[in-house]
């Protein structure tokens, strides 16, 4: 088998035939469906909790160009779209894999609380196309557009007639983004609008779809083979509530305030905490990325409690729980200096991170195929922090690298960051990569050991 490959030892060479098949594939690369596919994909909203539409549409694509497909219901308004191109069963199976739902919704409403209510068009979900190349719109680059290019490279392989021997299996999953369902704290459940951190590819994986090896499409267009991990806390912090025009007579503690030095200070140690985590391609990042107290239609009471919310990424190799405990002795150190502030915490959510081994297969594969169609080695990869849905891949026992199209913070000069665009020209090399890989693993004799 080739579940891995002995560290330093040389990659099998490609044999005639998968030269042959490579450049038919690419040769077969629809660009025009594959254009007109990512525009539909665009426009079809896929906010979290709502995927199914997508999903639905995507299993009828693939069908349309020969490719087996199914939509996968996880609840009435959500699923996965699960295609297979079969093999003879002689072969290992590679899953390409990728989510489907957007982090922004395009509705002002949900996407106020971040954006302040500022338009902008790669947030809404319509393709447009621009002089220079560049395209934007709702998910473009993260995540339909890898996955648009999973697709086209699927279709390709089919138009060519490459004979696999494994299976290519397209897992397309719902809710990959990290939401948290609202909970008790604020007297209500959201549910599936917030239920997210990989469900879908835990449902597609208890239900059937598995791989030997998998790719993931999320950006960008490196050679990723380790993923970190996600931590999310509350910290409380405890006040004594007052009426605003009885603050002069009565007494009262604003908790407010407190969270207020409780942020800065957690600001200045998390470059701190990224130094002492730094490992491998991942130095992981963290952020107080919301906060909560008192009631926004009535300011004029001081509020009898607080609440922070703290982000913290972690590397592959450190645990949820050590992350607690680190964030935990962070807490109490700062308990300590500050006496009279009473705070309490707890993590409300959390991811391991994860690794493949760089010598395994599916990396050292994924690299060639890199190189082949760049004509160069990739670069060393290092400072990531972004976790995706890798981690439960490879928690499935299934070794994941991770490859995707050029992620475009900022594409233009005097654009704001984290645009969401992809240049027409980068998805080409993306899909060739894909063909490379697939056909160097698919087609080979797993039952020969090669």
């Amino acid at each position: 088998m080739i579940s891995g490959s002995p560290a330093g030892s040389a990659l099998p060479p490609l044999t005639g035939d998968q030269r042959t098949w490579i450049a038919e594939a690419v040769a077969a690369i629809d660009e025009a469906w594959l254009l007109d596919l990512l525009a539909r994909m665009v426009e079809t909203p896929s906010p979290t909790g709502r995927e199914g539409r997508l999903a639905r549409f995507l299993a009828e694509q693939l069908r349309s160009r020969q490719i087996v497909a199914d939509y996968q219901p996880l609840s009435d308004h959500r699923g996965n779209c699960i295609g297979r191109v079969h093999g003879s069963g002689s072969g290992p199976d590679v899953l390409l894999y990728g989510h489907l739902d957007t982090t922004f919704t395009g509705d002002e409403a949900d996407d106020r609380p971040v954006l302040g209510g500022r338009p902008r068009e790669d947030l809404q979900p319509l393709l447009r196309r621009h002089a220079d190349g560049l395209l934007t719109g709702l998910g473009i680059n993260n995540p339909k557009g890898g996955v648009a290019c999973a697709i086209a490279a699927a279709d390709a392989i089919v138009r060519a007639g490459v004979p696999l021997r494994g299976d290519l299996i397209l897992g397309l999953a719902a809710g990959g983004i990290h939401k948290r369902p609202i909970d008790a704290l604020h007297g209500r459940y959201e549910g599936e609008r917030y239920q997210g951190y990989g469900i879908g590819c835990e449902f597609m994986l208890k239900h059937g779809v598995t791989a030997d090896f998998a790719i993931s499409t999320k950006p960008g267009y490196d050679i990723v083979w380790e993923e970190p991990g996600q931590c999310w806390f509350m910290v409380e912090a405890r006040g004594r509530f007052v009426y605003a025009g009885l603050r002069h007579v009565s007494k009262h503690r604003n908790p407010l305030v407190d969270i207020a030095h409780l942020i800065v200070a957690i600001e200045d140690w998390i470059p701190q905490y990224t130094r002492d985590q730094t490992l491998g391609q991942l130095a992981p990042q963290g952020a107080v990325g919301a906060i909560e107290g008192g009631w926004v239609f009535k300011p004029e009471f001081i509020p009898d409690v607080a609440r922070l919310y703290v982000s913290l990424n972690t590397n592959a190799r450190t645990s949820p729980l050590q992350t607690r405990r680190i964030f935990g002795a962070f807490i109490e150190r700062y308990r300590t200096e500050h006496p009279d502030v009473e705070l309490s915490f707890e993590m409300l959510q959390q991811q391991s991170g994860s690794r493949t081994d760089p010598e395994n297969w599916i990396v050292r594969s994924s690299r060639r195929a890199w190189e082949a169609v760049e004509g160069r080695p990739p670069r060393q990869v290092s400072g990531l922090s972004g976790a995706a849905d890798g981690n439960i891949l490879r928690q499935w026992g299934i070794p994941t690298v991770r490859l995707g199209l050029p992620g475009l913070m900022n594409p233009e000069k005097g654009w704001p960051p984290m645009y969401d665009a992809t240049r027409e020209s980068d998805l080409r090399p993306l899909i060739e990569c894909y063909i490379h890989t697939i056909i160097d693993t698919c087609t080979r004799d797993e039952l020969k050991g090669r």
